[in-house]
């Protein structure tokens, strides 16, 4: 038994490779918060999560003055005693995203100090079901992309050996969103995937209305069609269209991911290590998904999820978008459209130390430890 002896807390504010659009949003800012957690026997462990641009000094607080304090003394390795204790501390703020994504990143970090002690790649611990899965891209699919430049992206993603391509929907006629698809399709043949995400950008009429007209191109899936909250809505969207209706992103709580297949709300899940607050979660939530034969299709964070979409047997694609590129010396290997799992102790992630120090908010490092 290994006691916690050492939390450091930084965040680090990346701007995005790409402009980055969609119906509802612009992602301009991603903060990281990250997070080391170091035991007596002098092993050490990073997790992080993020942000989209609003709330990471609120995640750096709650981790600075109320969780890892807490974790100080405990036995690393009882990740998952920690995590409800977490959780219950801050019950008067779950479920949501703040306390989701602190959550997320000592959780991380805790996982990956248990695959670094064990020797174990994160994918071979959390399950170890396969050694790589198969690559989308969203990158080249934002909305505000004109046709022809969604055309050649997605052209160029099948030749690198992608097995699709995501495209953001939500223009305000219908027959937009159709026209720039239609086009997608035509250059692509039937056999590459085609994406789509509304970002919850419709209400439950509409999205029934596109979902038909969207019909005959045979999309992978549409994704967030209506707001996160709107389980009912998804029910009925889900009986109206033979489309798969993707869902997992806006969710916050392995319940709220429960109710949904419970229901037949979806026939995707996209449960997102960030967002479901650690890898804790994250494992039962896709189990929970075999249960019913649904697909787990992990949103963002690949770097991350190419490890848990190996660990578990219905892990379906990693999404493709490179997010922590000046953080890192290494990066996720790719191979004819496929994402390999690290083979290194740990999550995998090969941090770059010197840049995470340089590019860390002042305001926001500290380190926390026994008194």
């Amino acid at each position: 038994m290994a006691k916690i002896e050492k939390v450091e807390l930084r965040m680090v504010d990346l701007v995005p490779k790409v402009k980055r659009t969609d119906a509802i949003q612009s992602f301009v800012s991603q903060e990281t918060p990250i997070v080391t957690i170091t035991d007596a026997d002098g092993a050490v462990g990073t997790g992080y999560s993020y942000t989209i641009g609003t709330g990471g000094s609120s995640v750096m607080r709650l981790l600075a003055d109320h969780l890892a304090p807490r974790i100080i003394g405990r036995d690393a390795d009882c990740i998952e005693a920690i995590w409800h204790e977490l959780e219950f501390a801050t019950h008067a703020t779950t479920i949501g995203a703040i306390t989701s994504i602190a959550l997320a990143a000592i959780d991380t970090a805790l996982w990956d100090l248990r695959a670094k002690k064990q020797g174990l790649p994160l994918w071979k611990l959390a399950g170890g079901a396969k050694d790589r899965c198969p690559l989308y891209t969203t990158e080249g699919g934002w909305l505000h992309i004109e046709t022809e430049a969604l055309v050649e992206d997605a052209l160029a993603a099948k030749a690198k050996g992608f097995r699709g391509s995501k495209v953001k929907i939500g223009r305000p006629h219908g027959s937009e969103d159709l026209a720039r698809l239609s086009a997608v399709r035509k250059a692509v043949g039937d056999g590459y995937e085609i994406m789509t995400d509304a970002n919850q950008g419709f209400v439950i009429d509409e999205a029934i209305r596109r979902a038909a007209r969207l019909a005959e191109l045979d999309l992978a899936w549409i994704e967030e069609p209506l707001p996160a909250d709107d389980i009912d809505g998804h029910v009925r969207l889900n009986a109206s269209t033979s489309t798969p209706i993707a869902v997992g992103e806006s969710l916050y709580s392995i319940r709220h991911f429960r109710e949904y297949m419970q229901k037949g709300a979806c026939s995707i899940v996209q449960v997102d290590v960030g967002r479901i607050g650690g890898i804790t979660p994250w494992l039962k939530v896709a189990h929970a998904a075999e249960a019913f034969d649904i697909p787990v299709c992990p949103h963002f964070l690949m770097e991350l999820h190419v490890s848990l979409a190996c660990a578990v047997p219905n892990g379906k694609y990693v999404e493709y978008i490179p997010q922590l590129d000046e953080l890192t010396a290494g990066r996720m290997r790719i191979e004819n459209g496929y994402a390999h799992a690290p083979s290194e102790p740990g999550i995998g992630i090969d941090w770059d130390w010197d840049a995470v120090r340089d590019l860390s908010i002042p305001e926001f490092t500290r380190e926390i430890g026994r008194a």
